[in-house]
């Protein structure tokens, strides 16, 4: 892993997909600040641990889910270590039986693949099929950790920028739950 942090977007483009420098053109655009790690892919919050302290956060874990008639979808973010219970959460938002929508929905609402899930994909969410949870602890805390929407690279990013701007931008309203 290269253990250099960058404030600003990859110079080496060529070497990028264009749908991670989408990402860093995006924030630019609305004025967001980052930092960026790059590193080795991480297809799990658990491939995460050395990126979280050389970020000095604990990046978000990112759960696509969808109700059992897989018309309605979510991205839910909670902290990296926090255990999820389908039930408690599907009391939360009034939906019976959710669970891991198929990584075909992700592609087609985010442009995202499994393994780099992220809040970012809302960028591209333009008909707002996806609902955005948060749970309070992400809510609350002062950054937020996420990928570009590859795994191959971290952010670290201000919650309310991530909440608040960038939301804005992408037309999507968040639910705060509890988990």
């Amino acid at each position: 892993m290269n253990n250099q942090i960058y404030t600003n977007k990859p110079t080496n483009t060529e070497e990028r997909s264009a749908k991670e420098m989408r990402v860093y053109n995006l924030l630019d655009d609305l004025g967001i600040g980052y930092q960026r790690l790059d590193h080795e892919p991480a297809a799990t919050i658990d491939d995460c641990h050395d990126v979280d302290k050389l970020l000095g956060i604990e990046l978000c874990k990112n759960l696509f889910l969808c109700n059992a008639q897989k018309t309605d979808f979510y991205l839910l973010l909670l902290q990296g270590q926090k255990k999820f219970k389908t039930k408690d959460l599907s009391k939360q938002i009034n939906s019976a039986r959710l669970s891991f929508a198929d990584g075909a929905y992700m592609e087609e609402f985010l442009d995202i693949t499994p393994g780099a899930v992220s809040v970012m994909g809302l960028m591209n969410d333009k008909e707002q099929r996806v609902r955005l949870l948060v749970d309070k602890d992400v809510y609350k805390a002062e950054y937020l950790g996420c990928h570009p929407r590859v795994n191959t690279a971290s952010l670290k990013i201000k919650t309310g920028d991530v909440l608040g701007k960038f939301l804005e931008h992408t037309g999507h309203d968040m639910t705060i739950v509890e988990l």
